[in-house]
């Protein structure tokens, strides 16, 4: 049976995915199924699916997801032109990934689909596998050009504790909400003195405070304050390192009398770091070669950290983040283009062939 991406997109689209992956699950592993791929689904929810070469040769895996974030936008189709929730994150590219995945042609090697349930929340299908792989093409809106690199995200809080008294004797304690103000000039000058330095392609890393709370009652002086901090990270800066540089500069800016301590938010996974793929890797060559755009930097956070790791990873696909009318993934104006979801499955299988074949 011929695959049919854009069929499969439109139905993809209308099945929603933002509370619950199992009935878009069901329809890939059907569609899987039908094109006698013979899917599999593990403990961690992924669906994967293999194809093998008649020789030895490298594995490359082709990775996205089928969660989305809510609420669910409805489906519409205007001529060229697909919106709804998840037609460009990330459906669009999980039609491109299939067209490869069912179309190349593989003479050696092994080609593995991995599509992953939970990559807008904690990414605990991505964190699961291990697959050994050689090169990953993950598929995410990027207008058709080859993102070689992101940035990282790491979150967490900065807690300043001090000692309460009472508000008529503030002496008697020591404010932790009066040194919010001295940490706050701390967080802003953390990169100009103690940061990593400007990365060649995604330049300077950021740390903003996103959350401030402190203070139990309105007459007692506050023994502490929480400061949330949001890192977007840069190569060669690691979340273990991260951590132990902002504690200790964190520090030398409150008085004695206070103290201070930078805990990672709970999560059952790791945060993402920070990756970048060399240009002139064998996946970026071949995504060039096919007809790709750009290589340039991803504008997001991705779960391709955690495949970037072990092996050279892009992240590639039909529709973009946001356009010059404002935000288009992960808003109510979603779109992707129904002919730049054909190119991006031509553009991914010419790759795919040249990696394998």
């Amino acid at each position: 049976m011929d695959f049919d991406p854009l069929s499969f997109h439109e139905t993809a689209v209308q099945t929603a995915s933002h509370e619950d992956v199992s009935e878009m699950r069901d329809l890939l592993v059907e569609t899987l199924d039908a094109q006698g791929a013979d899917p599999e689904v593990d403990d961690a929810g992924n669906t994967l699916a293999t194809r093998e070469g008649d020789a030895d040769g490298p594995h490359l895996v082709l990775n996205t997801h089928i969660d989305t974030v809510p609420p669910h936008v409805p489906f519409e189709r205007d001529g060229d032109v697909v919106r709804g929730r998840g037609s460009c994150d990330a459906k669009g590219p999980l039609a491109a990934l299939l067209t490869a995945f069912f179309g190349a042609d593989v003479e050696t090697g092994t080609l593995t689909l991995a599509i992953t349930p939970d990559e807008e929340v904690y990414s605990t299908g991505a964190a699961a596998l291990d697959l050994g792989a050689d090169g990953y093409i993950v598929g995410e809106p990027t207008g058709l050009d080859v993102c070689n690199a992101a940035k990282g995200r790491f979150e967490g809080t900065v807690t300043v504790e001090g000692i309460a008294a009472h508000a008529a004797e503030p002496a008697s304690g020591a404010n932790a909400i009066r040194a919010a103000s001295p940490v706050l000039q701390a967080i802003e000058s953390y990169d100009e003195t103690v940061g990593p330095p400007e990365h060649d392609s995604l330049g300077r890393p950021t740390l903003e405070p996103t959350i401030i709370e402190g203070g139990e009652a309105t007459n007692q002086i506050p023994a502490e304050c929480r400061i949330t901090v949001d890192r977007r990270s840069v190569p060669p800066e690691t979340q273990q390192g991260f951590r132990e540089q902002l504690e200790a500069h964190l520090q030398s800016w409150l008085p004695e009398s206070l103290s201070i301590s930078f805990e990672y938010t709970d999560r059952e996974t790791p945060f993402l770091e920070a990756f970048a793929t060399p240009a002139d890797s064998d996946v970026v060559a071949a995504m060039q070669d096919a007809g790709a755009g750009e290589v340039r930097p991803f504008g997001a956070a991705t779960e391709a950290s955690y495949f970037a790791q072990d092996a050279p990873t892009v992240v590639f696909g039909p529709g973009v983040l946001a356009d010059d009318e404002g935000a288009v993934a992960h808003a109510e104006r979603e779109y992707v283009r129904r002919s730049d979801v054909e190119r991006a499955g031509e553009i991914v299988t010419a790759a795919v062939e040249q990696l394998l074949g």
